[in-house]
């Protein structure tokens, strides 16, 4: 679980850097030098390597067969995650439209602003053409001639639901209605919701660094600290064992309470409540972990809410059975709450969020697991496992860690915590 604002102890990258992220790509991550301070720590990440050119095109082929088989001409991705995981471009968005036509037969084409064109270009992983746009031109004629010269001049076009209507409504105009516009989630869903070894090597390494930075980070907390300071710490570790930070969300005393945190300020003193919720990117795939102990000694009611929590992941992986319904699994956990005496249901005090969530190259994909999602499970898929227990006006628990089925049952990419004391 994650939340990119500016609630007590959510850390967010500035504009400018993430804009820098962007044009340097995921996959020229390179580890940075240990700053000050944090000299015992050492990148982790110098053997991981990025999803092959030959990975991303066996992506577009299973895609383009699935638009064969249901007679769509052409998906048409805006700059986001999917534009990165079948292409290799990683984009911003902004008003300057930047997207790719992969059409059901034939070559991709990239059509982005012209003075964008060589960042494109040097990105784009996969072949196909670029076709830039100068800035009194209609991105959206560029986009609907690429969907001409490939032969798609009517029928059925697909859009992720993730994209602007600005883009959709632009390329109806542009084409004078000769598309019918369906969904592309069910599509980009099916390829992308198993992840392959190359997928799965790259989660591995980037869970093992934001544990070791947790594990840094653990046992240089201190008394007097906020949680921005905490949460500057925690990137700094990360940055120096070779990952990027993606986001670093601190709770400590009655704000751990609410998952999302609170704007009240808070400081460490003896007895705080700690909740860190914290992840990074390595060539662009995601972490998510989180941990919650308490500086000196918890009380008898913190200790059994933290092992109640603890029991609620363990449960989540046993009910983790190929073709289960991925839903089946928060139910699960669920009814344990509520016999312990929470909720009922998504009610405080108990768990008010989903058991946990899809995660690869998006911090939260499909499918989740949330009551009535039917999603057979199968191996391959990644999520995360975060059942926590919230107490308005007290404290919150969440352990969180992420996992991926196989055929043999769950696998953890990192160990549940093992105590209260002993949370990394």
């Amino acid at each position: 679980m994650r939340r990119r604002d500016f609630l007590t102890g959510a850390v967010a990258a500035t504009a400018a850097a993430s804009t820098a992220l962007m044009l340097a790509g995921r996959s020229a991550q390179a580890a940075p030098a240990a700053p000050a301070g944090l000299a015992g720590l050492t990148s982790m990440t110098a053997g991981a390597k990025p999803i092959s050119a030959e990975e991303r095109l066996a992506r577009i082929a299973r895609l383009q067969k699935l638009m064969v088989d249901q007679k769509i001409g052409a998906l048409i991705l805006e700059s986001g995650s999917s534009l990165d995981y079948f292409t290799g471009v990683q984009w911003h968005r902004s008003e300057r439209t930047t997207a790719a036509v992969i059409p059901a037969r034939g070559d991709i084409v990239i059509v982005t602003p012209a003075f964008e064109e060589p960042s494109i270009r040097e990105m784009l992983a996969v072949g196909g053409d670029v076709q830039p746009w100068n800035e009194h031109e209609s991105p959206f004629a560029r986009l609907v001639g690429a969907l001409r010269d490939r032969g798609v001049t009517s029928g059925a076009i697909a859009f992720e639901s993730t994209t602007r209507l600005f883009i959709v409504d632009g390329v109806r105009e542009a084409s004078a209605g000769a598309y019918r516009v369906v969904s592309g989630d069910a599509l980009v869903k099916a390829v992308r919701l198993i992840k392959s070894p190359a997928e799965l090597a790259l989660m591995q390494t980037a869970n093992n660094v934001t544990l070791a930075a947790l594990r840094y980070v653990h046992g240089n907390v201190r008394a007097g600290m906020r949680p921005d300071e905490i949460a500057t710490m925690m990137n700094a570790a990360t940055e120096a064992l070779g990952g990027a930070p993606e986001f670093a969300l601190v709770l400590i005393n009655e704000a751990s309470a609410y998952p999302h945190g609170s704007r009240q300020p808070q400081t460490l003193h003896e007895g705080s409540v700690i909740l860190m919720d914290v992840g990074c990117t390595v060539h662009g795939y995601q972490s998510d972990i989180s941990r919650t102990w308490v500086m000196g000694q918890p009380t008898a009611k913190q200790r059994k809410v933290w092992d109640t929590v603890k029991r609620g992941q363990e449960l989540a992986l046993a009910t983790a059975k190929l073709g289960t319904p991925v839903g089946a699994i928060d139910d699960a956990v669920r009814a344990y709450y509520e016999k312990e005496g929470w909720g009922p249901g998504y009610h405080l005090p108990g768990l008010p969020h989903r058991t946990g969530h899809g995660i690869g190259l998006d911090g939260h994909e499909p499918p989740y697991l949330v009551h009535g999602d039917a999603t057979p499970l199968a191996a391959g898929m990644c999520f995360s496992d975060e059942p926590g227990i919230y107490i308005p006006g007290e404290f919150g628990i969440r352990l969180e860690d992420c996992w991926h089925m196989t055929e043999a049952g769950p696998k953890l990419f990192t160990e549940l915590a093992r105590s209260i004391e002993d949370p990394i």
